[in-house]
């Protein structure tokens, strides 16, 4: 962790006023609640894929920030199997060919490219993915290939290629031989030059081949140097010595870059490479082992984007027949000489990694930008990657919609607007749709219209028509301005009508983009110093390039409209205070050029101060920065105590509480409770990944994460109050719950969606209830709620039983876990289904069940909108608060009209409660009396009542008419399900139908006292 680097004294004027709280919090009070992922299932960027030979079927997959995947059943369905790590880069895996429970995975990308996750290290499964392990080259942060021996499983080959925007000596290739406890270097140039791929002849494990790669990424976007070291090397001694493979090949001198390799598996002499050069770049043959090669192709199609794309594969039964992988999947049949394109689509799928079955070649599993697929019949027809949850966002926001829609510019794909909940139980590929924004753009939906989508560089969507246009300020590209790929486009939060966009300069538009007016000069840095990270890279010219820089972040101020902060990609900070008229360069001087301020947080509370998030990864800098100003910049405080090492993307202030702050790291979410004066995890379920954006929405606490699409914190509303808190509190605790809507979680009326197909998470079925006991409770702990007169309304304790669940005609995986009041020590999470209490009935399900999330069919009223006290009783003591229930904003039912829906219910639920209780009744008057009449030998007298009795009791058929109250019953119920089936007013059949059946039920009522 860490404690106290570039921590400054504390002035008054920063000091919150929680002074006496300004420490971190018990994670116990809130470690109950738990991050829900709601989508897309559209999968992101994947590099790393393998097949496990002795298991037809099973498949791992590597995503960038999303983890490693596996499959058993041929891509029909993916699950995480990395989630509990401390990283979710990915860049290979590798698994054992003669021990199928044998991974190996190395972390971080392995690719050059403006956008990047590092890793850190490489870990082991010897359990087929259950649990992994640790094994160090940690400081590699990419690695790119992992090879295992065919016959021996501990012994294993890493190509690391070092850092991507620095020098590090940790970089090229390490061999193990004890299965990863120890690693040695066995291939070394230089600490500008990585090692990008490895791979073991299969016949000879004394013969291997490896890829150095000399590249860095630059400190500016787009920015990428080449370096002289890059080849292609070969051992002949298990990796003892080595020597660079030239003959035929392009040299330094000609741009030689990044080289992908493959030895053909049936004939192992035989090698192919995709060689990325300035000159002579190409397809490569070499039927030799790699000691002479032959340019057998050299369409750039098929190679032109080595940063990216480097992949080349051999059948393992054909060395003739090939694939290249590169935006479009290429086949050769003939050894390289012609190509056909195996599989693509119109905009780049961008594939990066095929795995092919040694034994039966039609069954491939490709990775590409878009996620992972399989085949089985060679390709003709293949699995699909709308089933991974692994999308890449740069930034995330909600509109004003109910319920609200989440937004952001998908990498690879595109851009997302995903409903926050479905109204089928869950989110499914009906709830989401592209909205015309471009991969990397921000998103910004029209306060005033949700119908209207804005973002990129910059369009207009409609969500009626579907159509998109374009307003940007300068269609046709003048050079006037500069925009690169994330461009800011927000509106302001005092006036819904002013749209702004950021390139170079700040563009502002009252008039959804028709005109626009620039308020900002060029606000990027003139001249720069160039970072000690470039190295041997750094010359003269550099500092004396055309300006580059962009505008990266805006944040209006939402307490003044003339108030706005602007954030550079290239280190700078300026402040207007008159709505742009001028503007004062406030960066502090510890931020050095190319430091990319990634997100500026205007405060909610005070108009001086302000929050800015600073990545300096592209400096080669992983630690932490964010700084803090209460004077307009005039003076910053760097707030960065208790966070890891681990590069921040975002900061973000909670409107409602002040001193409340969330922060995103490459790994996780923060929080602080004390205005950033300590940090604490937030991670709570959530697996490791790059958190690039946080956003809340009302009580929701929203994350856009770059490789696990996007998860929303329903109800911070305890991090609210805990903010308020002492650090230790020696009482039970009854959080203020946030408003609950009174909302039909799931409508759906059809069979149900098969538990295969992919959907993300509803919030919680009801009112969430939180609570913390700092003990065990020694007797049992209540909940009760009670309505605005005081009435009783339902009542759950820690001594309950879960219900019976009777012999059913369904798998018992469609049922919703079952959930009883803890009284264990720690916080809790407890959903009120915003009912009365259940009937004593057994329990049935619905036909649009959801797997796993399926509640019995109600048998009690709804409540009605309204206040309601909840109190909580622990050890004696009693802690009371208050929840109001607001009916679905969509349901435009009068309140009358559904107070009489709800009396009417009420009154078929009381009725029914009754018929319960006298059914129990005469079930036991019929049983006395069959004992009595075998006592007296069958008297008649006992006979006619017995017979009555039944009569009276009835079947309990549906159908109302003459019977007893087992078809009065029957039509309460049906009479109930009318009521409750929708919100809307009671209709005249179904009020007669209950009157008739209250009287039917009165004069058996009757006839139950004159028999009792």
């Amino acid at each position: 962790m860490r404690k106290s680097y570039a921590i400054t004294t504390l002035s008054a004027s920063l000091v919150f006023a929680l002074s006496s709280m300004s420490q971190p919090r018990d994670s116990s009070l809130f470690d109950c609640m738990k991050w829900r992922m709601i989508g897309p299932f559209r999968g992101g960027r994947t590099v790393g894929a393998a097949g496990v030979l002795q298991k037809p079927g099973t498949f791992y997959i590597g995503v960038n920030n999303g983890g490693i995947w596996k499959t058993d059943d041929f891509g029909r369905t993916w699950n995480p199997v990395f989630d509990a790590e401390s990283t979710g880069s990915i860049g290979d895996i590798a698994v054992a060919p003669s021990n199928p429970e044998i991974i190996y995975a190395g972390t971080g990308e392995g690719i050059q490219r403006p956008d990047l996750s590092i890793g850190n290290g490489i870990y082991k499964s010897n359990d087929g993915g259950k649990s992994w392990t640790h094994l160090g080259l940690r400081e590699g942060q990419q690695i790119g290939g992992v090879a295992v021996d065919p016959a021996n499983e501990n012994r294993v080959f890493a190509a690391v290629l070092g850092h991507p925007y620095g020098p590090n000596a940790e970089r090229g290739v390490y061999r193990s031989v004890d299965g990863g406890h120890t690693w040695s270097r066995v291939l070394f140039k230089d600490d500008n030059t990585g090692a990008e791929e490895v791979a073991i002849d299969p016949k000879d494990p004394k013969i291997i081949y490896a890829d150095m790669w000399a590249a860095r990424q630059g400190p500016w976007e787009n920015g990428a140097f080449k370096g002289e070291g890059s080849g292609l090397f070969k051992s002949t001694d298990g990796g003892d010595t080595w020597r660079q493979l030239t003959n035929g090949l392009p040299t330094a001198k000609q741009g030689l870059g990044r080289v992908g390799f493959c030895i053909a598996a049936s004939d192992p002499r035989r090698l192919y490479a995709t060689v990325d050069a300035d000159t002579l770049g190409g397809i490569y043959r070499s039927d030799d082992g790699g000691e002479s090669w032959t340019r057998v192709q050299s369409d750039s199609r098929l190679w032109g984007r080595g940063d990216d794309f480097a992949e080349i594969k051999a059948d393992p039964l054909n060395p003739d027949v090939l694939y290249a992988l590169d935006v479009v999947t290429w086949k050769s049949k003939d050894a390289g000489k012609t190509w056909e394109a195996f599989r693509g689509a119109p905009g780049g799928d961008d594939y990066h990694r095929i795995w092919i079955d040694p034994l039966n070649p039609k069954v491939i599993l490709i990775a590409s930008d878009q996620g992972a697929i399989v085949s089985t019949n060679g390709g003709e027809t293949f699995s699909s990657w709308y089933n991974q949850p692994t999308a890449q966002f740069y930034h995330v926001i909600a509109d004003n919609a109910f319920p609200y829609n989440v937004y952001g510019g998908q990498q690879e794909s595109g851009s997302v607007g995903i409903a926050s909940r479905g109204n089928d139980g869950e989110i499914t590929y009906r709830e989401w749709h592209p909205v015309g924004v471009e991969e990397y753009g921000y998103v910004a939906p029209d306060p005033l219209d949700p119908n209207i989508i804005y973002g990129g560089k910059i369009s207009r969507y409609d969500k009626r028509t579907g159509q998109t246009q374009s307003v940007s300020p300068e269609p046709v590209r003048s050079g006037k301005y500069r925009f690169l790929r994330t461009a800011p486009v927000l509106f302001s939060p005092t006036n819904p009508r002013v749209l702004f966009l950021a390139g170079n300069v700040i563009f502002k538009t009252r008039d959804g983009g028709d005109h626009w007016e620039v308020i900002s000069p060029d606000l990027s840095r003139e001249t720069w110093d160039i970072p000690a990270s470039v190295g041997i890279y750094a010359t003269d010219q550099l500092k004396h390039m055309p300006q580059r820089g962009v505008i990266y972040s805006i944040a209006p101020s939402p307490l003044d409209s003339n108030l706005i902060w602007a954030g550079t990609d290239d280190g700078l900070i300026h402040l207007t205070q008159d709505g742009g008229k001028n503007w004062k360069n406030v960066t502090p001087p510890v931020i050095t050029s190319w430091s990319k301020i990634s997100i500026i947080e205007a405060s909610h509370f005070d108009s001086h101060s302000a929050y800015a998030a600073v990545n300096r990864i592209r400096c080669d800098d992983m630690r932490p920065h964010i700084y803090r100003t209460a004077d307009d910049g005039k003076t910053w405080k760097e707030i960065v105590f208790g966070l890891d090492e681990d590069p921040v993307n975002s900061v973000k202030e909670d409107p409602k509480t002040k001193g409340l702050l969330f922060a995103g790291s490459e790994n996780l979410t923060w929080v602080s409770f004390d205005d950033g004066d300590h940090w604490q995890r937030l991670r709570l379920n959530m697996p490791a990944t790059s958190i690039r954006d946080l956003y809340i929405k009302e009580d929701d606490l929203i994350a856009g994460t770059h490789g696990r699409g996007f998860w929303i914190l329903d109800d911070i509303a305890p991090l609210r109050q805990i903010a308020a808190m002492h650090q230790h509190t020696t009482a039970a605790t009854l959080f203020k719950p946030q408003k609950a809507y009174r909302i039909r979680w799931d409508t759906y009326t059809d069979t149900p969606v098969p538990q295969e197909e992919p959907a993300g998470q509803n919030p919680p079925d009801g009112a969430i209830i939180d609570y913390y006991l700092p003990e065990k409770s020694k007797s049992a702990v209540t909940l009760e709620i009670h309505d605005s007169k005081g009435n009783l309304v339902r009542k759950y304790s820690s001594a309950d039983k879960p219900y019976e669940i009777p012999p059913l005609n369904i798998p018992t995986y469609w049922i919703r876990p079952q959930q009883i009041l803890s009284a264990e020590k720690g916080s809790h999470r407890f959903i009120w289904d915003l009912h009365y209490p259940p009937l004593s009935l057994p329990p049935s399900y619905p036909i649009g069940a959801i797997y796993q999330n399926t509640a019995p069919s109600p048998t009690s009223p709804w409540v009605m909108p309204g206040a309601y006290a909840v109190t909580l009783t622990s050890d004696g003591k009693s802690y009371s608060e208050m929840l109001t229930v607001i009916m679905d904003p969509r349901v435009k039912t009068s309140t009358e009209d559904l107070q009489r829906q709800h009396d009417l219910s009420l009154r078929c639920y009381e009725a029914r409660k009754l018929i319960e209780e006298v059914e129990r009744e005469i079930s036991a008057m019929r049983k006395k009396l069959g004992d009595e009449m075998k006592a007296a030998g069958g008297a008649d007298s006992l006979q006619v009542k017995y017979r009555e009795l039944a009569t009276l009791q009835g079947s309990g058929r549906r159908g109302g008419g003459g019977g007893g109250f087992g078809q009065v019953n029957a039509a309460f119920a049906a009479i109930f399900n009318t009521l409750q089936e929708s919100d809307v007013a009671p209709g005249a059949a179904t009020i007669f139908a209950l009157a008739d059946t209250e009287k039917h039920l009165t004069e058996l009522n009757e006839k139950w006292k004159s028999l009792r």
